[in-house]
């Protein structure tokens, strides 16, 4: 949103126009989707190469599914084609195949979790608030891009690969260390 006069992406919708669960995207899982996904534009303005939908949905332009195929990153996200409203260019829904328990909670400002006298009893014991996100790196792994279990919101990438997004001049990303 610090970008003057970008566009905003709302969420998905399928070929029938009905919205697409947006919560599907995070759960680190490859997804078939019949047809092709519709993205409105909820604010028209300047196109990105990175920009995140209404509710934080990916969404890329080929050249950075370009760079991140060149990365060797197959195995870690899936390309949802998408046809964004008055845009001839191709874009994709970036879908991270990784969900990492790596979230440190004594590095975080605060931690909140949900519990029983929430309210909400399918989420007790899950992550409620999270500031300030830090990782343990130690958990990472080999992982280039993912998202922190418990805490969907957040989609990480390796300093190496911010290094090449930000070498290729990809617009739209804000990076924050964690």
């Amino acid at each position: 949103m610090r970008i003057p006069g970008r566009w905003v992406l709302s969420d998905p919708l399928d070929e029938n126009g009905q919205e697409v669960d947006p919560w599907l995207f995070d759960e680190g899982k490859p997804l078939e989707l019949q047809g092709t996904l519709r993205l409105p534009q909820a604010q028209p303005g300047r196109a990105l190469d990175f920009s995140l939908t209404t509710l934080a949905i990916p969404v890329v332009h080929a050249r950075v599914v370009s760079l991140l195929e060149r990365s060797g990153l197959q195995q870690q996200v899936q390309w949802l084609p998408v046809q964004v409203e008055g845009q001839p260019e191709p874009y994709f829904i970036l879908n991270a195949l990784r969900v990492i328990r790596c979230i440190d909670d004594s590095r975080c400002e605060q931690v909140q979790y949900w519990r029983p006298e929430d309210g909400e009893p399918d989420k007790v014991g899950q992550y409620r608030v999270v500031s300030g996100l830090r990782i343990d790196p130690s958990r990472v792994g080999d992982a280039s891009i993912f998202r922190t279990w418990g805490w969907s919101v957040a989609l990480i990438v390796s300093e190496p690969l911010k290094q090449a997004l930000e070498q290729e001049n990809v617009t739209g990303p804000r990076f924050t260390e964690v």
